[in-house]
């Protein structure tokens, strides 16, 4: 016999996911129409050996295309001084796709995935698998290249606020 279960009020759903501090990660492609990138809630190391990470990205997320149409995307994790990228990213301002780098210096290394210069650590990843499951998609891609610097203090949320 099959369990009912209560249905989640979205605005639960999400404070409670904001009880869990997290590092402001800005998701980065090149596709055919530009830069586009969002601030991403779901980023997770999956193995090291390949290393590989995991991301979830909505199916509405104008970004999704972009890594689509090139097979490659960055997270770059961002230093507590940029909190004002998380909020562009975030979609709390009017910018929308490559308008959203006009903020901050951007590189291209391997990939052509944009770049933050002075980010907290940069992983370039090519897509190896993409996994939809109800709005979203899983996208499981292998670091192919990483800059790190170990003297940025990065930014982190917590209940929806930046921690100092």
């Amino acid at each position: 016999m099959p369990t009912s279960f209560p249905t989640i009020d979205p605005k639960v759903f999400w404070r409670v996911l904001g009880m869990r501090a997290i590092g402001g990660a800005v998701v980065t492609a090149r596709g055919s129409d530009g830069d586009a990138g969002f601030l991403a809630l779901s980023v997770a190391h999956l193995t090291q050996n390949p290393p590989t990470l995991m991301l979830s990205i909505g199916k509405s997320t104008s970004a999704l295309s972009a890594v689509r149409a090139s097979s490659h995307f960055a997270v770059n994790y961002l230093p507590s001084s940029l909190s004002g990228l998380a909020d562009v990213f975030g979609g709390r301002t009017a910018l929308k796709g490559s308008d959203r780098f006009a903020d901050g210096q951007w590189q291209q290394l391997l990939t052509g995935a944009p770049i933050l210069k002075g980010a907290v650590g940069a992983m370039e990843c090519h897509v190896v698998e993409e996994i939809e499951r109800y709005d979203s998609v899983i996208v499981i891609g292998e670091i192919v290249n990483w800059t790190f610097d170990e003297g940025s203090r990065p930014l982190i949320y917590f209940s929806g606020k930046t921690l100092d």
